[in-house]
């Protein structure tokens, strides 16, 4: 998504409306998708369980945070998580592969790169996640799913639903893609089992389970060495900032709001970097994101720091999660959520 495009879809009114024919279209697809998985020639269940983390909206929400934390949660209550994910922008022509902290970023996406360096689990990336979940079971690497971004993959079977929104931009316009940022109606919202707002209030919704999850920066990290410091290091520091996400104003207000003095380049989200995209001036340092790190330790100045973040979930949700995990560790297999449901 492009920042004009985004720009347009989270303001005021839908001035794309002369593109609605094609939203109308873009959602007879979503739906006719959602209705054929169920149908003859659906994939079977898997044997594992499958918890799917996406979102209705195009544009960054905070479901890979959001995935590493359940990540953390799983392994806690004794779970081996496994993370599977599409690998965006990953140029590699066979899957699935196992993504290892030290794969090179070009074949396997910057963010499955970045959640096998944060989650210290396996993670496996497929276009097809279906076919990836079962050669992680087949290859015994864990015991339960985690399916990044995965909401409208119907083809996956799935036994948990996540739904993840920016509590800033909630669902802006409210109109389909192209003429809004709607993936899928708000209807959809019904079925899945929880809605996350990433924020600090959720979205008005009639959801019976709808927590509110925030982004916590934990440390500055130099790039290249590893070093760390305290966040309050940033406190009245002139910085470059970079960021090819989502949402790269979330971002440079977090900077701002830590006290550094900010100079902000936002990149459309998965960006390919080029040196020139990393230059600073005298007496600054480059901030980036840990999504964007992974892309530019070969082409970044020494001076380079990275900004680490945590999500932060009410203890509700984990009480809401440790319920429904009983259910599935009851019973490993069976009856799949269907989204059309």
């Amino acid at each position: 998504m492009t920042a004009p495009v985004e720009r347009l879809w989270y303001g005021q009114g839908r001035p794309l409306w002369p593109l609605w024919p094609l939203a109308w279209l873009y959602r007879s697809i979503a739906r006719r998708r959602r209705l054929n998985a169920r149908g003859e020639g659906a994939n079977p269940s898997l044997s594992q369980p499958v918890i799917v983390v996406g979102n209705i909206t195009a544009g960054g929400t905070g479901k890979s945070p959001l995935t590493a934390w359940l990540v953390a949660f799983l392994r806690d209550q004794g779970w081996s998580p496994v993370i599977l994910t599409r690998g965006y922008g990953g140029r590699s022509k066979h899957h699935p592969l196992t993504v290892q902290p030290d794969s090179d970023v070009q074949l396997v996406g910057d963010e499955p790169l970045m959640l096998a360096q944060q989650c210290g689990c396996p993670v496996v990336v497929d276009p097809k996640r279906c076919r990836g979940g079962q050669w992680a079971i087949d290859q015994k690497l864990g015991d339960i799913l985690v399916c990044d971004d995965g909401l409208q993959h119907y083809a996956l079977p799935r036994d948990l639903e996540l739904a993840v929104f920016d509590g800033e931009r909630g669902m802006g316009n409210g109109a389909p893609i192209p003429v809004g940022p709607l993936r899928e109606p708000p209807e959809r919202l019904a079925t899945v089992d929880a809605v996350v707002t990433n924020g600090h209030a959720p979205l008005q919704l009639d959801h019976p389970h709808q927590y509110c999850m925030t982004l916590a920066p934990t440390r500055v990290r130099h790039l290249h060495s590893g070093q760390c410091h305290d966040v309050a290091w940033l406190a009245g520091k002139r910085v470059r900032a970079v960021a090819g996400i989502g949402n790269p104003e979330r971002f440079f207000n977090t900077l701002r709001h830590l006290g550094a003095k900010v100079r902000g380049q936002p990149f459309g989200d998965h960006h390919h970097f080029h040196a020139g995209d990393l230059a600073v001036e005298p007496g600054e340092a480059l901030l980036m994101t840990a999504k964007d790190a992974v892309k530019c330790r070969q082409l970044a100045p020494e001076e380079s720091w990275v900004l680490d973040v945590e999500a932060q979930l009410p203890e509700a949700f984990g009480e809401f999660l440790l319920q429904r995990l009983a259910g599935l560790q009851a019973c490993t297999s069976g009856t799949r959520i269907n989204p059309s449901d």
